[in-house]
């Protein structure tokens, strides 16, 4: 073969491995281009080869193998492909030779499907021998590029430069070779509409400014974006809560971390922040620093105008706006229609109204504004006016919606608190004045009762049968039952009076006991403090004692054990309240001072203690200890009229003349622990049972109340106070006493009415 075929050879050899290499380069740095080219680049470079042939003549030499081979690469560069064009052509200048160029005319005249097949056989070979090293690069390149790498570089290279400045160009900017990115035409809005409303991927398409053009996103895009509005991490394949490792190994530690000793500063104070601290104090009390001061607001306000927006509401929670007037309407109108104009008949009518119900301002009509004459009312209702707003007081205040059966407290059924007294079995009637006072005997089998009619009647419980009578000049004030069983013996008091009387109920041992007590003999000598206040006397009328005091007497009580009875007077200081002992007929004053009058008095059931109830309070004594009152049970009421003490000791109740009821517990408080408002009138007495857990008031409203008073050994439980029954029946006057039986749950009941009634379960 000659020289010249030669070096064409080796050209085109040269001229292959370049496009080689040409196109795996444009694989690893534009792995994009091939998704993208569409089918005519195909087109575009079967063209140049036929131009090639053409111009090459009849090159053996350069045969189709190598043409296909090297034209048919996906990543082919058309700037590379020109360059070797120019090449081709200067060589077959040179030497070119007949046969070449009928070879080349055999090429060029050969039909289209051989040229076709014959591409394919040697895209498909060359993808065998080469593909192999090429294509592991290139996906080796494809799963290390970043996502930086992969993304399209800008078409516009204008930089940062704000797109405000191209507004009136025709231009937006220049791409990398220098030349002008022309806009592009804006269409209608209708069309623009349509072609949206056409496009189903329309959703999928952002407009960029920048470079003037449609991007259409990526289903992964799409979903990245998705996630990024959820506030979740763009990947789905990132663990927001990935287990913690821990890279440091705390098995087998011989030394710690950090051996140095505790510094000082983590437990001593400071001593240049306490100098600091002393210098700003010293200077803000010399005034070199200053504070600023709150701005003061002027208080200014619309005067006219509308008090629901004014700016005091805000200042203060409780503001409440006046009400404005009625604004006029058609009646205040000086020239209304006839529709509002009253007739004769219905003036007159107003006048027979009262004066709440008749109209405040009857509607005339007038020609014109001038004929229209003063307002007579007007100085008087601007008056009331002020005068409303200036005393009415506004005041917002909070309303709570609760369920009133839920303030109620949870008390037990009235039928598991059973017996209890509410209805009456017996009446006692013999009495022809109010029976003030009654009294049990310790067995529960007579009542003794005392009237202002002047006598003492002792009547049998079961039968209501009156045994025996005394009779005496004055009215009885109180009749009180020894509370031994062995001493049937009465006190009652009358006037200055306090006589003790015989039942003769006992058997012959205890009438003789009953007569050795009664009988006076000598009398020991007494101070002469107390021979003023107190005289022993023989009762010669019916064979008792008579003990005359320097005042009237009002209450009378015996101790636990029978033989001391006290005796309360109109009188303070230490000559009010008196004790006197029956087995040596002596009479003590009491050594410290009562402040007050005394009311009523009561002895502890078990101790030495002495109740002593002023009109105020109750003060408790020792009366073998102190003279000083151990403790003051402050009621609160205005006056009180009664008091009963619990059977074991440490509860009181007090009644009072406006018709509340206090519940003392001694060793919680000196204040009440329940008040209870029961009676519209005075509470005349109160009552404990001696076993059941029963306590009862009466007043003068002829009413008596029963209550269910349960005290627990437990000193963390508070009582259990439940209201339980209303007994009436007496009639007006009121109910005067009442007292409890000893042993059953029986309640008796002296009515101003002269009749005493027993009330059963």
């Amino acid at each position: 073969m000659p020289k010249k075929s030669k070096g064409a050879n080796k050209d085109d050899k040269m001229r292959e491995n370049k496009s080689k290499s040409v196109s795996v380069k444009s694989q690893k740095h534009k792995p994009a281009e091939k998704e993208l080219k569409p089918v005519e680049e195909k087109e575009v470079i079967s063209l140049k080869e036929e131009e090639l042939l053409q111009e090459s003549g009849t090159d053996s030499d350069y045969d189709a193998d190598s043409l296909s081979g090297s034209l048919n690469s996906d990543d082919f560069d058309s700037d590379i492909f020109d360059s070797e064009d120019d090449d081709s052509q200067r060589e077959t200048k040179d030497g070119e030779s007949s046969e070449d160029r009928s070879v080349g005319v055999g090429h060029e005249g050969s039909e289209d499907n051989e040229d076709d097949d014959e591409s394919e056989q040697i895209d498909s070979d060359n993808g065998e021998e080469d593909g192999s090293d090429e294509g592991s690069e290139q996906g080796e390149a494809v799963e290390e590029s970043d996502s930086s790498e992969d993304e399209v570089a800008p078409r516009n290279t204008v930089g940062d430069v704000p797109l405000v400045w191209y507004k009136d160009e025709k231009h937006i900017g220049y791409d990398i070779t220098g030349k002008k990115i022309t806009k592009k035409e804006k269409r209608d809005k209708l069309d623009s509409f349509l072609a949206t409303m056409d496009d189903s991927k329309n959703w999928r398409k952002i407009y960029d400014d920048y470079n003037d053009e449609e991007v259409e996103l990526t289903k992964e895009e799409s979903k990245i974006i998705r996630r990024m509005l959820k506030g979740e991490a763009p990947h789905a394949d990132f663990d927001p809560y990935a287990p913690y490792v821990d890279w440091f190994k705390w098995d087998d530690a011989i030394h710690p971390l950090s051996s140095a000793p505790e510094p000082k500063r983590r437990f001593i104070p400071s001593k240049w922040e306490a100098k600091m601290v002393v210098k700003y104090v010293r200077a803000i009390r010399k005034g070199w620093i200053k504070f600023d001061k709150p701005e003061e607001e002027p208080n200014v306000y619309l005067l006219w105008g509308d008090d629901s927006a004014s700016d005091q509401k805000n200042k203060h929670l409780t503001y409440i706006p006046p009400p404005k007037l009625k604004l006029p309407g058609h009646d205040e109108s000086y020239n209304p229609s006839l529709e509002y104009i009253p007739t004769e008949e219905e003036k007159a009518s107003y006048e027979l109204m009262y004066e709440e119900d008749r109209p405040k301002f009857i509607p005339k009509r007038f020609t014109s504004l001038r004929s229209i004459p003063a307002y007579e009312n007007a100085l008087r209702e601007s008056f009331e006016r002020c005068l409303d707003l200036y005393l009415c007081p506004r005041v917002r205040k909070k309303r709570i919606n609760i369920d009133p059966e839920s303030l109620k407290p949870k008390l037990p059924s009235r039928k598991d608190l059973r017996p209890y007294p509410n209805s009456c079995y017996l009446e006692y009637k013999g009495h022809t004045g109010p029976v003030t006072s009654i009294s049990t005997d310790s067995s529960g089998q007579w009542i003794a009762s005392g009237s202002t009619d002047g006598s003492v009647r002792i009547w049998e419980v079961e039968t209501g049968r009156c045994l025996k009578i005394w009779q005496f000049v004055e009215a009885i004030k109180c009749v009180s039952w020894n509370p031994l069983s062995s001493l049937p013996i009465i006190a009652a008091a009358m006037g200055r009076d306090l006589v003790i009387l015989n039942t003769e109920l006992g058997s012959d041992e205890e009438q003789e006991i009953i007569k050795e007590r009664l009988h006076l003999g000598n009398l020991p000598e007494s101070d002469a403090s107390v021979a003023a206040i107190v005289s022993w006397l023989p009762d010669e009328l019916y064979g008792g004692i008579k003990i005359r005091h320097f005042k009237n007497v009002s209450y009378i009580h015996w101790n636990r054990k029978g033989d001391y009875i006290s005796t309360v007077m109109a009188s303070g200081e230490t000559r009010g309240v008196v004790t006197h002992q029956l087995s040596k007929k002596l009479t003590r004053r009491l050594k410290f001072k009562i402040r007050g009058l005394p009311v009523c008095t009561l002895f502890h059931p078990s101790r030495s203690y002495f109740f002593i109830a002023t009109r105020k309070d109750v003060r408790v004594f020792n009366l073998l200890e102190t003279d000083e009152p151990i403790k003051k049970l402050e009621t609160g009421l205005k006056e009180i009229s009664s008091m009963a003490i619990h059977p074991s000791g440490d509860h009181l109740i007090v009644g009072s003349k406006e018709g509340k009821l206090c519940w003392f517990d001694t060793d919680l408080s000196s204040k009440p622990y329940k008040t209870l408002k029961n009676h519209p009138k005075d509470i005349t007495n109160v009552a404990f049972h001696r076993s059941y857990p029963l306590f009862a008031s009466c007043s003068e409203d002829s009413t008596a109340y029963v209550f269910h008073g349960m005290v627990y050994n437990d000193l963390n439980q508070n009582p259990l106070i439940v209201p339980l029954e209303i007994l009436r029946g007496h009639s007006n006057g009121g109910v005067l006493d009442c007292k409890f039986h000893p042993r059953q749950p029986w309640l008796f009941t002296a009515g101003a009415d002269s009749i005493i009634k027993l009330y059963c379960h």
